[in-house]
């Protein structure tokens, strides 16, 4: 990539949540520095330690010594995935922020293949071009992928691949309250209904080599469907309250009172 592609029109904000990732932390934390170093002039690192019961919490607080470019947002307790993201995005000072899991199953490297079109687009999503996980986590990924393009209509192809990079105005204009792992979900359906443009890449995916993964335990599908409806329901009413929806409700209106006025108009002939 030559030179004039890597730079972006500001700092990027690269958001790591982390629960329970002692294992990973340190060793992804010091590969994206190496590689931020390399591609961009202006950037930061915001670990988000969502409540983790290990060394978590410690390693991040050392990392963040070392690298007054790496700060640290600590949750009293696991918030969940998308409260994760939400205090990363409230924290960032970037005008762009990227996503990335902290467990080692996506490579920053990568950025080099999302960087030459954040100038251009509010969301450059990265997609999974062979997905690295256990067969039961692919059936769940599935069956989700079908259920979204039923209800929400949302076109992407790997909606919640974690590697990122959002345009920070659109993030901070929208009414975000997800709080687990449908943040993707509720991010992109409020996005497109600001018109906000978008692009897929191909990005890389790997193994998780340590850890233990947290969304395919039952309790965690379950409390999903749940708010996969509830999300449904509320964005639904979101539509219905923005401009375009109040356009569509008063047309209706309109419509509808002429209509009952040429009905009058005929009846007194």
């Amino acid at each position: 990539m030559k030179l004039q592609e890597r730079i972006i029109e500001g700092r990027l904000s690269l958001i790591l949540p982390a629960h329970n990732e002692q294992d990973n932390l340190e060793r992804v934390v010091g590969h994206c520095v190496e590689v931020l170093d390399r591609v961009l002039p202006d950037w930061e690192i915001v670990v988000v330690d969502d409540g983790s019961r290990d060394e978590t919490p410690r390693i991040a607080d050392r990392l963040a010594e070392t690298d007054p470019r790496i700060r640290v947002v600590h949750h009293p307790c696991n918030l969940g995935y998308g409260s994760a993201w939400r205090s990363g995005f409230a924290a960032a000072r970037g005008e762009f922020l990227m996503c990335m899991d902290s467990d080692g199953q996506f490579d920053i490297e990568d950025i080099t293949r999302l960087l030459p079109y954040v100038n251009r687009y509010d969301i450059v999503a990265g997609y999974r071009m062979e997905r690295r996980d256990p067969v039961h986590r692919k059936v769940n990924t599935a069956i989700f992928a079908l259920a979204v393009r039923l209800l929400f209509h949302v076109p992407l192809r790997d909606l919640d691949c974690a590697f990122k990079i959002f345009r920070a105005r659109l993030i901070h204009s929208l009414p975000l309250t997800e709080t687990g792992a449908l943040i993707n979900l509720e991010i992109f359906t409020l996005a497109r209904q600001r018109g906000a443009s978008y692009i897929e890449v191909g990005v890389n995916h790997y193994p998780r080599l340590a850890g233990e993964p947290t969304g395919a335990k039952l309790s965690v599908i379950l409390r999903a469907m749940v708010r996969f409806l509830i999300l449904r329901v509320r964005l639904w009413r979101y539509s219905l309250c923005s401009t375009d929806g109040l356009r569509f409700l008063g047309g209706l209106a309109t419509g509808l009172a002429l209509a009952s006025a040429a009905q009058r108009l005929l009846r007194r002939r």
